[in-house]
């Protein structure tokens, strides 16, 4: 852990009065509607204070959660965070709210929390969303149960049933001649679900079509995950041809983007398209984007994933040791088909 020195966190400009207060309203949202935290539970916040969105979340989450343990991970060791997670008891629940992201030598601090059967919110890479962008993050918070559970629950009926699928952007057709796989939700509803919480914001349910080679056509992409693992949003958006499920053609390419093709190709040979995304989060849009890729992938519209890995669908084409690779690429969204129904258009899902 670096300390954080008192000079560095008067250098932050904190957001704004306003920022927090919305802040506070959506994580209390959250904390009720999500979560079903309850006063009897316990729960401890751990964050940092070296960008302006953590301090304010980290003083949204003071206001939401006042019997809560605050703790600054920058002025404690790893042996007292360990001792904090080892008394908590099953249901109650931990905050991280991170610059970048915690290490805790081999620790992996979401999946060890999970095991112990503790509820999680994680807000990671904030320091990658400055001015602007933290605002967006905020408004992203907010939690409309009734859209994304009524929303959420019809498109993955709609996917689980649908026998073909088209990502129209504008002018070009992208292909999914494939019944699509059990499409998989997070959409702040654990009904059912071992784990309760994970990465915020929420807003996404995705699939892949259960046969890849039935992929093809040519999709528009407005954005990519660069290899610094930040929104690259080039000046004109690239055209991917694909065959057969494969990256073959690129159009209106960049050097950014080629270099990402070529880590792909050095250690997988091709590039496959695997993950169809159906974002749900209307605080994002083509043109309301954040530079962190985790937190952009919600986006309202289509994002799909390039490179051989998919911890969810298995597949018999690839085996988990030779798959590389999982980069986020971002559709132009005009209109989305499932089957001969249309769910997307005007930048809003139809169903």
């Amino acid at each position: 852990m670096n300390p954080t020195t008192k000079e560095h966190i008067n250098e932050i400009d904190n957001l704004p009065e306003e920022a927090i207060v919305t802040a506070t309203k959506h994580i209390r949202d959250i904390l009720a509607l999500v979560i079903m935290h309850s006063e009897e539970q316990a729960a401890v916040v751990i964050s940092d204070a070296q960008c302006p969105l953590a301090v304010a979340l980290t003083e949204s989450y003071r206001r939401s959660l006042p019997s809560a343990t605050f703790i600054d991970f920058d002025a404690v060791s790893a042996a007292e965070v360990f001792a904090v997670f080892k008394a908590l008891v099953p249901k109650d629940l931990v905050v991280l709210i991170q610059t970048t992201s915690f290490r805790l030598k081999d620790f992996r601090v979401r999946v060890e929390l999970f095991e112990q059967s503790l509820k999680v919110i994680e807000h990671p890479h904030l320091g990658r969303m400055p001015g602007r962008e933290g605002i967006y993050y905020i408004e992203s918070l907010a939690y409309d149960p009734v859209y994304y559970r009524g929303v959420g629950q019809a498109l993955k009926k709609r996917i689980d049933q649908a026998s073909c699928a088209v990502v129209d952007s504008g002018g070009e057709r992208l292909v999914f001649d494939s019944p699509l796989e059990p499409a998989k939700l997070n959409i702040g509803d654990y009904t059912g679900m071992k784990n309760l919480g994970g990465q915020f914001p929420i807003g996404e349910v995705f699939t892949e079509a259960q046969d890849l080679e039935r992929v093809n056509g040519r999709v528009r992409i407005f954005a990519f995950a660069d290899c610094s693992f930040t929104v690259n949003k080039p000046e004109i958006p690239i055209t991917l041809v694909i065959t057969r499920g494969r990256v073959t053609e690129v159009i209106d390419s960049t050097p950014e983007f080629d270099q990402v093709l070529a880590n792909i190709r050095k250690d997988e040979e091709e590039v496959w398209l695997r993950e169809l995304g159906f974002g749900m989060n209307r605080a994002f849009s083509q043109d309301r984007t954040v530079s962190d890729i985790g937190t952009y992938e919600r986006m309202c519209g289509i994002h799909l994933s390039l490179g051989a890995k998919h911890g969810v669908y298995k597949k018999a084409l690839f085996k988990r040791k030779t798959t590389w690779y999982h980069v986020d690429v971002f559709a132009v969204t005009h209109l989305v088909y499932l089957d001969d129904s249309v769910v997307y258009e005007k930048g809003a899902w139809q169903v």
